[in-house]
């Protein structure tokens, strides 16, 4: 057996979208920093939580090594199989026996022998008591669902152990109780009652395991050739192949024989049913004897969580009910009966008071009645319920879809508020949905007091009437790209418009800044270098003229000077 529950979460994979909790009948998931994790001590071990993950962050414990290890201590190992795997497989039963003992399996046995067996003392049980209410304990999530949540109910439970149990019992009894029993089946609450009943089932695998661990070892049922001396051990199972279809207990009810004049024969199929049927239930008020085949599964167990089929239920149960044979007669005591007297073991729901709960309500900004939107997004009914489960420490403020939508429309808001810059957002029909102060003295300061003082300011006004530049929205909307324009003149002002897509095609936005200022006062010092660059040409132009005036005057008089001594040498000579 691992150490783990049959049932966790892959933490990296959970998305927080809440749904098993909103899934879960009895509220047995905890979110902690953002992750779903099952509460084990409340958990009926339903595995509707696995189902219905999107991400596949739910998961079933993997059970296959420790069957390897019952091989490894050289015991010989028995497999439980349950009825509903003529319609998952779609092989001949000789095959199937023939792929399991390939895995290393002793022998192949019908659970359905153990149902059989479960119906004879049901039946004598009831013919032997007095009037009153029977439930099933077939299966193991109604079974903890009664002692969990309706431990009123436990002293109904007829006091025998499930079919599985049961079988496993026989198994011993015919065996040796030094074998090992493996059982395999759609269930995930089979290894929540092994775990517990280490003394019967050592293991249990779902069928998805199965076919994991057939693919692991390279059997294939299309190359399995079919060995003419597989059977069943120790015998065929009959009519107690019915057990996994809605029903299937009664009838085999009836063929061992109750007086249906003085035993109604209910069934109740899935957990939120059975609830509904135990409401409002006295006793003490009914007449006659009443035997209730409760299943978890709705459909019962050909629509258990671990089928690894995608057959419907019809399909499924066809399946059962075309491979069952049936007994001439059936006999009247059983071969072995495995009692249990279950106990309740109550899961204690604290009652918190109005101060508590009112508190933990202003948490979620829930001041009044009308606050209280009951949306179920968090996954629990309604709001009080969630900050139930939130005083308890099993929710976290974050769950709260509303609030959280809140908190962002506020931070959104202040950041928009606070911004010096324009700010608008318009939808697909060019109509204002949200805007900012900045954006009202930009573009209507002349009636500002009016639109301040309205609590809607501008918004579902048409943006073409406010700016004369709706075809940037218009644009952004069509495009879905970013668009910027520097310098946009707006009769005596510059803009900068930087337009954006909030969501494509139906929510544009805008951020516009007035760089008017900014640009007189670039212009300003621009005229102002521009004039200090024209006087400094002008000066060294002027530089540049004298220095020539007086290059033409040197060489002017140098030549004359060498004229002048030129001559007055010729003379000397």
């Amino acid at each position: 057996m691992n150490n783990f529950y049959p049932v966790y979460t892959l933490k990296n994979e959970c998305h927080d979208c809440y749904k098993c909790i909103r899934e879960c009948y009895v509220k047995a998931i905890k979110i902690q920093d953002n992750s779903a994790s099952v509460i084990n001590d409340r958990c009926i071990a339903c595995g509707h939580c696995v189902m219905v993950c999107p991400s596949g962050a739910k998961r079933v414990r993997n059970d296959i090594e420790n069957v390897k290890k019952l091989f490894f201590r050289n015991k010989k190992v028995y497999v439980s199989l349950a009825p509903s795997w003529v319609g998952v497989f779609n092989v001949s039963k000789k095959k199937m026996i023939t792929a399991l003992k390939r895995l290393g399996f002793e022998g192949v046995s019908e659970t359905a022998l153990g149902a059989q067996e479960v119906s004879i003392e049901c039946a004598k049980i009831l013919n032997n008591s007095s009037d009153g209410i029977f439930i099933s304990s077939a299966c193991p999530v109604i079974v903890d669902y009664i002692r969990l949540y309706k431990p009123d109910f436990v002293k109904n439970i007829v006091p025998v152990v499930s079919p599985a149990l049961t079988h496993a019992g026989l198994l011993k009894k015919t065996y040796g109780e030094d074998i090992s029993v493996v059982f395999i089946g759609p269930c995930i609450a089979k290894k929540k009652e092994s775990d517990s009943h280490q003394n019967l089932i050592d293991v249990s695998l779902t069928f998805e395991e199965l076919n994991f661990w057939l693919k692991e070892e390279f059997i294939s049922f299309n190359e399995i050739e079919e060995d003419s001396n597989a059977h069943f051990v120790p015998e065929q199972a009959y009519e107690g192949a019915l057990y996994p279809i809605e029903g299937g207990m009664l009838e085999t009810i009836r063929k061992v024989g109750v007086n249906e004049k003085e035993v109604s024969l209910l069934s109740i199929s899935s957990v939120k049913n059975f609830d509904k049927a135990l409401d409002g239930l006295v006793e003490a008020k009914l007449s006659g004897k009443i035997f209730v085949e409760a299943l978890g599964c709705e459909g019962g167990c050909v629509n258990g969580p671990c089928l690894s089929s995608t057959k419907g239920i019809i399909a499924m149960g066809a399946d059962v009910l075309t491979t069952t044979s049936y007994r001439d007669t059936v006999p009247k005591n059983p071969q072995i009966v495995v009692s249990e007297d279950y106990k309740p073991n109550p899961v204690i729901k604290r009652k918190y008071d109005i101060d508590e709960v009112t508190k933990a309500l202003k948490r979620i900004s829930k001041h009044t009645l009308e606050d209280e939107l009951n949306c179920s997004g968090c996954g629990y009914s309604t709001c009080r319920d969630f900050v139930s489960a939130l005083i308890a420490g099993d929710a976290e403020v974050s769950m709260c879809v509303s609030y959280m939508r809140k908190i962002a429309v506020r931070k959104a808001a202040a950041m928009i508020r606070c911004m010096p810059a324009a700010v608008v957002m318009v939808d697909n029909d060019l109509n204002i949905i949200e805007s900012n102060d900045a954006f009202l003295r930009m573009f209507c300061a002349d009636m500002y007091d009016v639109f301040s003082a309205n609590e809607g300011g501008l918004t579902g006004a048409a943006i073409d009437r406010i700016v004369p530049f709706g075809e940037i929205f218009k644009a952004a909307l069509k495009s879905g790209e970013d668009i910027h324009k520097e310098h946009y003149p707006i009769k005596d002002k510059l803009y900068d418009i930087s337009a954006f897509t909030v969501e494509a095609k139906e929510i544009a936005g805008a951020v516009i800044m007035d760089v008017t200022k900014s640009e007189t006062d670039r212009e300003k010092i621009a005229r102002k270098a521009r004039e200090v660059i024209a006087k400094n040409i002008a000066t060294v132009q002027e530089i540049a003229c004298l220095l020539g005036e007086h290059m033409v005057d040197t060489e002017v008089l140098l030549d004359s000077i060498a004229k002048d001594y030129e001559n007055n040498t010729d003379g000397d000579k």
